[in-house]
This record gives C-alpha cells, structure tokens and sequence, in this order.
C-alpha cells in the first residue's frame, strides 16, 4: 500500500478538534505521509476529495457518521480508499466494521492496510452508509442538537427517542418490493444498509453491510407505549418478531406518501418521498481489522 493520504477531520465533531494533533502524530509515526485540509463546512468534502484525486491513495476521515455521510459522494466517484477514524458521537459504521473508538488503534487499522468491500444504500440519487428512514427519526434528528450530544454523548439519543415516541403520529405510506404494493399505516420506515444506527440500534440482527440487501421495517404501532416495548428487542434487531413490525428485504425498494417527507440518511436529512431505494454492492473498499 503506498502512503499518502487525504487527511479530512471534523472539527466540530464530539471529540474531533482536540484529537487532530494526536491523530497525526500517530499516522506519521506509523508511516502515512498526510495532506491535511481543513474544512469548516462538511458539505464540501466531496468536492475536496475530488480535488486530490490523483495525489493520493487513501483518504482519511476523522469524524462521526454525518461526517462520513457528508463525504460518501467524493469517496465514490475517486473510489480511493477509506480510513476511518470514529470521533462522533454514535459512531455507527465504525461499529458496524468493528474499528475501536480508540484512535490509536483506529491509526493502527489503516496503516496495516487491510481493506473490506462494503456496499453503500442510495435513495433518490443520495448514498448511505448505514440507514435511511422517514418518521419519527426524522423528529428525533431534528430534536438531536449539537448542545445535546455534546451534553450526553450516545446517552442524548435515547433521552431524545423517548421524547419523541410521545410526539409520534401514524401516517400512510405505499411500499413498493419484488412487483407488488403494500398499504400500510406506520410511524416509522427505515431502510438499513449497514448493522447499526442510531446510536447502536440494530437494522436486523443478521444483517452485514455486505450482504447486497436492504433491510426494511415499519413500526405500526397504535399507541406511543408499544414503542418503548420494543426498544430492548430493537437493539438487538429482534424487533421483526413483534406482531406490530413489518419487515422486509430487497435489492430494491419504492416508498410512497401523501405528501412528501423528509427522509434522514445516517442522521441528516436529505431528500423526501417519493423515494427510490436501491442497494449498490462493494461501492466501497474501507480499512477494518483483519479480523473483522
């Protein structure tokens, strides 16, 4: 593996500005050359991957999952290498590839250079890691400030779930799968790429993040309490087995409503129904361990 590298760190990120000196530190004495390029504005990392293109053989992000969110795109169209170095708050792909929060051993991984294929989901023209969904986590990223991660850590989004299971109201929805159209009245649909979101929710419990599926569920539930039932069986992607679950998988998938809605794509929101959801096998290699 040649050595020079993007080197892209959220500053804003939990633990992000105060971890940029030692993450250097730690890559150049494990051999990387680094281009550091700062950026106050995670919208243009795309665009600065672009750019370097083909001055270097691997980028290296420093962020949470929005962060990694906000830079899919570049990483596509270069298809250089990823690097992670998990300084947000949930940390979700990070988990999902099984790369420590310590960073040293995050440093350790991508100088090794042991590299996994995943794939990436894509909704109405947009990549995502981990998952996309409409309804009530749509309520809780808008509910989910920077004060309060930063205030709570992984703690803020439970504390701001369970705020907003109370505010949740059913809504129509048509899910397109395999030919066929299914009505339902749900709170909420997700559709998972990965293993984890959420702050260490599980999509499903078998599911890889390259396994070349999408996992889709519908919580249609009638009262805001069945929700809080569920939760324990929700971090262990048990929740399918709940009579108030519908749970579906594909390569891909159409949801449809109303009205549009907005669609939250591994904590951001992107783009609204109609959504065309589509799985795009081994988009991307990434350093993970070698057990992994």
């Amino acid at each position: 593996m040649s050595h020079r590298a993007l080197l892209l760190m959220n500053h804003h990120a939990r633990q992000g500005k105060n971890s940029l000196p030692q993450a250097i530190a730690q890559l150049q004495k494990l051999g990387l050359e680094l281009i550091e390029e700062p950026t106050e504005d995670p919208q243009h990392l795309p665009d600065i991957i672009r750019r370097y293109k083909e001055q270097v053989d691997l980028v290296i992000i420093g962020g949470g999952d929005g962060t990694l969110n906000a830079a899919v795109d570049g990483l596509v169209d270069t298809q250089l290498p990823l690097g992670i170095l998990p300084l947000g708050t949930a940390n979700d792909l990070a988990r999902t590839l099984k790369i420590p929060t310590s960073l040293p051993q995050a440093c350790e991984i991508i100088a090794k250079g042991y590299v996994q294929h995943i794939d990436l989901g894509w909704v109405n023209g947009k990549h995502f890691f981990n998952v996309a969904s409409m309804g009530l986590s749509v309520q809780i990223t808008q509910m989910l400030t920077k004060e309060i991660k930063r205030r709570w850590g992984i703690f803020a989004y439970a504390i701001t779930a369970l705020q907003a299971i109370f505010q949740a109201r059913p809504f129509s929805a048509k899910i397109r799968l395999n030919g066929k159209s299914i009505s339902v009245k749900t709170v909420q649909i997700a559709v998972g790429n990965g293993r984890y979101y959420g702050g260490g929710m599980t999509v499903v419990h078998d599911a890889t993040i390259d396994d070349q599926r999408l996992d889709l569920y519908s919580l249609e539930l009638r009262h805001w309490w069945q929700i809080v039932a569920i939760l324990p069986a929700m971090r262990q992607g048990r929740h399918s087995n709940s009579s108030n679950v519908r749970s579906l998988h594909g390569q891909e998938i159409e949801v449809y409503t109303r009205k549009p809605r907005p669609i939250n794509t591994d904590g951001e929101i992107t783009t609204h129904t109609p959504a065309h959801f589509r799985v795009i096998p081994q988009a991307l290699a990434v350093f993970v361990p070698t057990n992994s």
